[in-house]
């Protein structure tokens, strides 16, 4: 009796088995299936070396004095060397710490964002790291859909084996809207505090690096009171970051 049931159980468990390697087998086919669908269909990030940054109108006295200035958006780009460096760990601590870590993509932080969706049934925001927002703010729509997620993981992945973490960030910082018409790190610093980067303080450059997550509800002119407490945060992870002492 012992013995047919332990050829039973055995039957068993390699049904078991063969079942659960089928599953994998397909889930493994239909991933695969998915991902050379979706990347047929996506654009080359290889345009972003020619792209041009739309910048206003500027006219000029003869002294050189700024006289006025037509354009729905200001914008002026700076080059990576002219990025001061608390500017520069400023908005890493507050959009992507492990940005010069990772390969386009933070998987633990994709893994938190799951997480959560499965605790509460609910998408957040999270989990896109600024080669991310990059490759949704220039090719995608801002749509919050899991096909979209997954295009802008994979234009990641992308961007970063045909650019360097240099570039990345560069455009980034010169194409990332802040409130007020400011698109850009520079304009920011004109716009909020009529400052040029290295004149800011490190408490102007904590509120400008909060402006990503949320332009409008951070403004420093509309909500003051929010754009103080964004302010710390970026302060608050740019010390547990080792960029700034607790001091």
């Amino acid at each position: 009796m012992r013995l047919v049931l332990k050829m039973l159980l055995f039957r068993v468990l390699n049904y078991l088995a063969a079942l659960m390697l089928t599953a994998m087998l397909l889930a493994g086919i239909t991933v695969i299936a998915a991902w050379e669908y979706l990347e047929s269909d996506l654009p080359e990030t290889d345009v972003l070396r020619d792209i041009r940054l739309q910048v206003p109108l500027r006219v000029y006295s003869s002294a050189g004095d700024l006289i006025a200035e037509y354009g729905t958006k200001r914008r002026e780009p700076v080059e990576y060397e002219e990025v001061p460096k608390p500017v520069e760990q400023a908005v890493l601590a507050a959009e992507d710490a492990n940005f010069f870590r990772h390969p386009g993509v933070d998987y633990r932080g994709l893994a938190r964002a799951v997480v959560s969706l499965v605790k509460t049934g609910q998408r957040k925001q999270g989990g896109s790291t600024i080669t991310m927002q990059l490759a949704r703010n220039f090719f995608l729509s801002p749509e919050k859909t899991y096909i979209r997620k997954a295009r802008e993981i994979m234009l990641a992945m992308r961007m970063e084996q045909q650019f360097s973490k240099r570039e990345i960030l560069t455009l980034y910082l010169n194409q990332i809207y802040l409130g007020n018409r400011a698109y850009g790190i520079r304009a920011a610093a004109h716009t909020y505090y009529n400052k040029e980067l290295e004149e800011l303080t490190l408490a102007e450059t904590a509120m400008i690096a909060g402006l990503p997550k949320a332009p409008s509800a951070f403004n420093p002119l509309v909500n003051p009171q929010r754009a103080v407490e964004r302010r710390n945060y970026v302060l608050d992870r740019m010390a547990i970051n080792g960029f700034i002492s607790e001091q």
